[in-house]
């Protein structure tokens, strides 16, 4: 039987999944753990290869999407990480690997970095997402499909459980 477009993954819904997200070699680098993630679909919430993939299922569905670099972080395109001193950012500041920080180009612009490495006294970013680079394999459950309210699509981003919340 045909599922309504009510409750079939589309633009402005608002979709809850449980997730398990393995590398080539089977490690898991994330899950959902208790709480399902919900995300607008549409709105650049996730990456586009999982999103593409969710496209057009339904509550109950469940996949394994193998998601190639292109359809994920990208490929690696960075000279690799770069030592910065530690005296460039606040002492009080606990650093990381993981944690993204916003920098700015000689042109202005405006470009993300990820912490690699931390030590006394540098600590090393990274132009490229930690995981571009990487195919990467969702293991995913579609909890919930609801339309997404004017404010939601406004914002861009879910609100409520699961969803941000202002």
């Amino acid at each position: 039987m045909p599922q309504s477009s009510q409750s079939v993954v589309g633009d402005e819904k608002v979709v809850s999944i449980h997730y398990v997200l393995t590398n080539g070699a089977g490690e898991v680098l994330d899950r959902s753990d208790d709480e399902p993630l919900a995300y607008l679909h549409g709105a650049d919430n996730i990456i586009p290869g999982l999103e593409q993939a969710l496209t057009g299922k339904a509550a109950g569905d469940k996949l394994n999407v193998t998601i190639p670099p292109a359809e994920a972080y990208g490929e690696r395109v960075g000279p690799g990480p770069q030592a910065i001193s530690r005296t460039a950012f606040p002492p009080e500041m606990p650093l990381q690997p993981g944690m993204q920080f916003e920098t700015e180009t000689e042109e202005g612009e405006s470009i993300p970095i990820w912490v690699t490495d931390v030590d006394d006294n540098v600590v090393y970013v990274d132009v490229d997402h930690p995981l571009a680079g990487e195919t990467l394999h969702f293991d995913v459950t579609v909890v919930e499909v609801r339309d997404a309210s004017r404010e939601e699509v406004a914002h861009g981003h879910p609100h409520g459980p699961g969803g941000h919340h202002h």
